[in-house]
């Protein structure tokens, strides 16, 4: 029985600074390059068809890449145990190669039957580790050095000359992409390792300067900031291939502080990953256990305004707007996501959990390990993150000043003038018929009072902040999660 190597696409869809296909391909044995859609996956609330439209587009991608060297992606639908079987039933396999997966309970647990069934049948699976994050980290000490290593060591250059194989004959398991899955949705990026790089280059010659005084407008970041946030979340790109074009273009005249605050922004990164990788239970529990018990005493349920929320129906113009904006292009900008969770735990007072796989499925870019411990920052569950209660009002003036992103994505609101766009509510009944709004606009009488909700919202969660029980939580998390130098 013919022996081969197998390399186990998941959320590293690339063919360069990939270590686990290096070290297949520093063998001499024939190589099958894997990807499993995963019926686990395929049916998981975190996601949409919008991902499997990018991974199929990553795809595709990759293939175009290998033609040229008589290579191709197998791709399969199963349970991944399955597969390898089948596999197993036609070759021997010799080891099995990937990227460690920082990802959901459902992924974990997959992984450990994996690794019994591995051991079982002494097959190899070399993990390595993905970006910077250190698997069964149990704290910070010298992270920040580990993660500046990682991110300035050698690119290996990949010889994509090799011996490929393909899995065409397991009938039982090819997948063929569905044609649906390979059309461009509209507004949404494509993906792909040669759009990634396209959209970096983009990002260095004309875009990028503006980055550093767009980056919290709605409108404004669409083009300014890099856009390389799903390209990342799957792969298409590498963290350290960026952090080094970063530093390539350091002393590019008018970049510096565009670069200062994306560097910063590529630490985060890892460093939330990292947190999630440490504590991954964070997906079903509060980080800061305390919380718990207080939610489940103090939230509201209302599936009404719960649904207003997220079809953006709220009456409140530009959390509706920037909701609107993800069903139709799955991004907005790091403030507008923050301002989304922050109204729905705070102005609403619902659990962070009636959320959070809803914002997953829109935002294209959905990252497990930095989805978790972003949601409940924002919704101020961990007691050691500063509380955020962001003023949609405020932050729609501010940021939106002109009203150009809210009548973008409201057209009912396009003839408002500025500043009642903010306030709608605050309208006459003349006024609402003389700008067009039918008077049983959700935007002259919205869901919740802004003012009554924050006040609320402000005494309960610094009250809470305060009991002895949370402090005594965020003494633990502290010590296993903070950076020395960082207290976020």
């Amino acid at each position: 029985m013919q022996s081969i190597n197998i390399v186990w696409l998941k959320r590293d869809l690339r063919l360069t600074d990939h270590q686990p296909l290096q070290h297949a391909l520093e063998q001499d044995l024939p190589v099958i390059l894997l990807y499993v859609f995963e019926p686990l996956l395929l049916n998981d609330p975190h996601y949409s068809e919008r991902h499997w439209r990018f991974v199929s587009h990553s795809l595709v991608d990759m293939n175009q890449q290998l033609a040229p060297y008589g290579g191709k992606v197998s791709i399969l639908r199963g349970e991944i145990l399955s597969c390898f079987k089948a596999i197993q039933s036609l070759y021997s396999i010799a080891n099995i190669y990937s990227h460690q997966e920082i990802g959901l309970s459902c992924t974990y647990q997959r992984d450990k039957q994996v690794a019994h069934w591995t051991q079982a049948h002494n097959i190899p699976w070399i993990e390595s580790p993905q970006g910077a994050v250190i698997r069964g980290a149990k704290n910070r000490k010298e992270w920040d050095k580990h993660w500046d290593r990682i991110m300035r060591a050698p690119i290996a250059h990949l010889d994509l000359n090799a011996n490929w194989l393909t899995l065409e004959h397991l009938k039982d398991y090819t997948l063929t992409l569905p044609k649906h899955w390979l059309k461009k949705a509209k507004g949404q990026q494509t993906g792909g390792t040669t759009l990634a790089w396209k959209t970096l280059d983009d990002f260095f010659q004309r875009r990028g300067k503006e980055y550093y005084r767009s980056i919290s407008s709605p409108s404004a970041s669409r083009y300014a900031c890099t856009r390389l946030s799903p390209y990342l979340a799957w792969g298409n790109i590498s963290l350290r291939e960026l952090y080094q074009q970063l530093l390539g273009h350091w002393q590019v005249k008018g970049f510096r502080r565009s670069l200062v605050a994306l560097s910063s922004r590529l630490h985060w990164h890892c460093h939330f990953i990292q947190k999630f990788e440490s504590e991954s239970a964070m997906e079903y529990r509060c980080v800061n256990q305390a919380y718990d018990a207080l939610l489940s005493q103090s939230c509201l349920s209302d599936r009404d305004k719960l649904n207003a929320w997220k079809q953006g129906q709220t009456g409140i113009p530009l959390i509706d707007a920037c909701m609107r904006c993800l069903h139709h292009t799955g991004y907005i900008n790091f403030r507008m996501r923050a301002m989304l969770v922050s109204f729905l735990t705070h102005h609403m007072n619902m659990d962070w959990r009636e959320g959070v796989t809803h914002l997953a499925q829109l935002f294209l870019d959905f990252e497990p390990g930095i989805h978790y411990p972003q949601f409940q920052m924002q919704a101020g569950v961990t007691g050691t993150n500063t509380i955020r209660i962001y003023n949609p009002t405020k932050q729609a003036q501010e940021h939106d000043s002109e009203g150009v992103f809210i009548k973008q994505w409201l057209p009912e609101l396009k003839h408002v003038p500025t500043p009642l766009l903010f306030e709608p509510w605050k309208m006459t009944q003349m006024e609402a018929v003389m700008y067009q709004i039918e008077l049983d606009s959700c935007y002259l009488s919205p869901i919740i009072d802004l003012a009554t909700r924050a006040k609320e919202a402000r005494d309960r969660l610094w009250s809470w902040r305060k009991l002895d029980q949370v402090k005594q939580e965020s003494q633990r998390i502290l010590q296993r999660h903070v950076r020395l130098d960082d207290h976020n």
